[in-house]
């Protein structure tokens, strides 16, 4: 069951979309203040531009004043994360412990070794008694129903850390590599070649709502799940994008500014390897893959990567993004976790 505080943030923040998308329709300028404190963060299908654009902001802030300005900005002194990880991570851990370490909490990890949900104690247990001691957690889980059960029960946020179903803190970290290297996200053209996965998913709940249109190339039998085709279909036409689907990678990467893959064969899927390369084989992105894309063509990986997914002619060339969207995995976790737990306000203003 849902708890009052959440039920009403939700309603609150529903009111306020509809409510500025109301004057937008009338023509009229309107001011679009967002808060984002004390909601949780499962899926970007939950959030509008404006949260979306809410979120990058104040992580191209923090990375500016941090980075490049040396500030010290002590924003979550006396706060700590419980950081539950069902599955190994690089990049997530690591920008999430180092991000709130950076930024004067205490991040906590528990491996399945220190928490086994739903057997030494149940979901719902865990979720109770973790608002008890931290203020916020980051869950990298197996199934997304473990996910949606811990946002039920707990009294403070908790983040998508990945389950099978999304990766939206991978796509916060895409986003915001895409606006630094361009300068502006609306009308870019992105295209997905490879496995219709939980990244893939992630992609489809929020690129349409920055005017980015999409295009997805996967093999026979590995399309995205169709409950969120059937809301990417919805959102490209409330938001005026293009959204394809095909088998073919080389049309999908036709006049495409980015072109973006993951791995083929993802954790508790090695049984499947054999099987998966044969049915990838063909949807390596090569420079013949980006001669077809648009002249300032670009390329994402969420990373761990595999030749077989990516040649290296590609992965290490200046037109790759890899390394920027990996380190961008810090200051975008860390500008999420500000939103969520402060009021802090951005001094930075990006063109979307």
């Amino acid at each position: 069951m849902l708890t009052v505080s959440k039920v009403l943030r939700c309603s609150l923040a529903a009111f306020r979309y509809n409510q500025e998308r109301n004057l937008s329709n009338a023509g009229k300028a309107a001011l679009r203040p967002v808060t984002l404190k004390g909601r949780s963060f499962l899926t970007l299908r939950d959030f509008n531009p404006d949260e979306i654009k809410h979120i990058m902001c104040v992580s191209a802030d923090l990375k500016q004043r941090i980075k490049h300005e040396g500030q010290y900005l002590p924003l979550l002194q006396g706060k700590s994360i419980g950081m539950i990880f069902e599955k190994r991570s690089t990049r997530t851990r690591l920008s999430t412990e180092t991000g709130f370490s950076l930024l004067g909490g205490h991040p906590c990890f528990l491996t399945p070794q220190d928490i086994h949900l739903g057997v030494n104690e149940s979901t719902r247990d865990t979720a109770r008694v973790l608002s008890g001691l931290v203020d916020i957690v980051l869950a990298r889980v197996y199934h997304h129903s473990t996910l949606e059960q811990l946002d039920q029960e707990a009294s403070v946020p908790i983040i998508n850390g990945l389950s099978e179903l999304y990766h939206p803190i991978q796509i916060l970290a895409d986003l915001l590599t895409l606006q630094e290297h361009y300068g502006s996200l609306n009308g870019l053209t992105v295209t997905w070649i490879g496995d219709g996965n939980n990244v893939l998913h992630s992609l489809m709940m929020s690129l349409a709502k920055l005017g980015i249109n999409l295009r997805v190339a996967t093999p026979k039998g590995y399309e995205p799940v169709a409950d969120v085709v059937k809301e990417a279909e919805r959102l490209a036409k409330q938001f005026g994008t293009e959204l394809q689907f095909s088998s073919d990678p080389v049309e999908a990467a036709r006049g495409s500014n980015v072109l973006v893959t993951d791995t083929w064969v993802s954790m508790g899927q090695e049984e499947e390897k054999k099987k998966r390369l044969q049915d990838f084989h063909g949807y390596q992105i090569t420079m013949q893959t980006g001669s077809v894309a648009a002249p300032d063509w670009t390329f994402l990986h969420c990373l761990p990567r595999k030749p077989e997914e990516v040649d290296d002619e590609v992965f290490y060339s200046p037109r790759s993004l890899v390394f920027t969207e990996a380190e961008n995995r810090k200051w975008t976790i860390m500008g999420l976790m500000v939103c969520l737990l402060t009021d802090y306000s951005s001094q930075i203003r990006l063109n979307f």
